[in-house]
């Protein structure tokens, strides 16, 4: 029998649902719209200004699907069964953040049709990282089907990459426990892997543990980086141990040599401050600050995806774009397909902070609905703070990557 708690759950998402089915409530779910209108052009190329697209590629882009075009991957069950109601909205609102309509004969193949879709709409030469995700494992480096969200293999996000060359680019995702590692790794180098993307509390990796020290031996030596989510994760919960996303861990890789890029500069939750002899709770952005500070010869890099998000502080925006001298290392990346989600990241929240002009809104709101890719981009060129702004070099990024 389902438990007091569960029925109060389900009750409440099927409130949820109503309220999105509403036109009313019709904000909160992208209304997947199609090309760019005529009104919104000038907005478009004030966004390019200053911007050369051959060096702009997205650094946090998410491959998703359910296997039904035999691509391997997987979604969670419990994504899918209605007595895990809270899961069962996170699936909604990210495949119709990525226009996979309900009825799609294919989850794989309109994912993917949505995105060069939306990519087609940039100038020649922008491209997208797009992301393979392993799943997590066990501390013998068994894969634990219970505690993965999502996974998408390797050869996947290789295979979609390699279709359109011209506008994708592919990023690894090994589990580093895993027996034949560094085997994998080997491979995913020789098969033309930009990067290599971990997210430790998701996949139950600790970067501290001494078996990756051969891992980060092979990375250093062939200037692959690694991309790692720190600070807290709420999309994807995974193995669910918040502790192993604290970013001072990354200097495990980082004396080794590494190149590491902390996804969303570690901007959402709090970590312990391992540097005080009796370490207490900081927020992870400041953790990532302490380290940016830090001399790690230009290897350690923030990738600025999502951290305009509602559920960041305004401080986080403010810091970012006063950092002048972080800008060398700080990455562009959309961290797709979570733009098109409207509820998470509303503009006038971002005006009330002063970061945004309100008359910029309107336009921006609008493009939302048709491209949430060039949203993203447009908003990061318009945000300021005490009249600085991102520099162009962050939206350079093509030069930070092995390619």
């Amino acid at each position: 029998m389902l438990s007091r708690r569960h029925l109060l759950c389900c009750g409440a998402a099927a409130g949820l649902f109503t309220s999105l089915a509403a036109p009313a409530r019709a904000s909160l779910l992208n209304p997947c719209r199609s090309g760019i209108p005529d009104a919104l052009r000038p907005l478009v190329e004030r966004t390019f200004d200053g911007l050369d697209p051959t060096q702009l590629w997205d650094v946090h882009t998410h491959l998703l699907g359910t296997g039904d075009s035999g691509s391997g991957c997987t979604v969670n069950a419990q994504l899918s069964q209605w007595w895990h109601p809270m899961e069962v909205l996170r699936k909604r609102f990210i495949l119709n953040a990525a226009c996979v309509p309900a009825d799609a004969p294919s989850v794989d193949r309109a994912y993917v049709a949505r995105l060069h879709a939306l990519a087609d709409e940039f100038p020649p030469g922008a491209r997208w990282m797009l992301f393979a995700f392993d799943h997590a494992c066990d501390d013998a480096g068994r894969s634990h089907a219970a505690h993965t969200t999502f996974h998408v293999p390797d050869a996947y996000a290789a295979r979609i990459a390699a279709e359109t060359p011209q506008r994708f680019a592919w990023v690894a995702s090994i589990h580093p426990y895993r027996p034949d590692a560094l085997t994998r790794l080997d491979s995913a180098i020789a098969n033309g892997a930009v990067a290599l993307k971990w997210l430790p509390s998701a996949m139950n990796i600790d970067l501290r543990d001494p078996r990756l020290r051969p891992f980060y031996d092979r990375l250093a030596a062939t200037r692959l980086p690694v991309i790692v989510h720190c600070g807290e994760e709420r999309a994807v919960p995974g193995a669910g141990r918040d502790e192993l996303g604290n970013p001072l861990h990354v200097r495990a890789a980082l004396e080794r040599g590494v190149r590491v890029v902390i996804a969303h500069c570690a901007s959402l939750g709090s970590a312990l401050d391992l540097d005080q002899k009796r370490p207490r709770d900081a927020s992870a952005f400041s953790l990532f600050a302490r380290l940016m500070d830090e001399d790690w010869g230009g290897r350690l890099l923030g990738d600025i995806s999502v951290t305009l998000q509602t559920n960041r502080e305004p401080e986080v925006a403010r810091t970012l774009l006063t950092r002048q001298d972080w800008h060398p290392r700080l990455l562009h990346g959309s961290d797709y397909p979570l733009p098109g989600i409207p509820a998470a990241l509303r503009l006038s929240v971002l005006v009330n902070a002063g970061l945004l002009d309100a008359a910029n809104a309107p336009a921006l709101e609008t493009l939302r609905e048709h491209n949430p890719l060039l949203f993203d981009l447009a908003l990061k060129r318009l945000v300021r703070w005490r009249g600085m702004r991102l520099s162009p070099s962050i939206f350079a990024t093509r030069q930070h990557l092995v390619a």
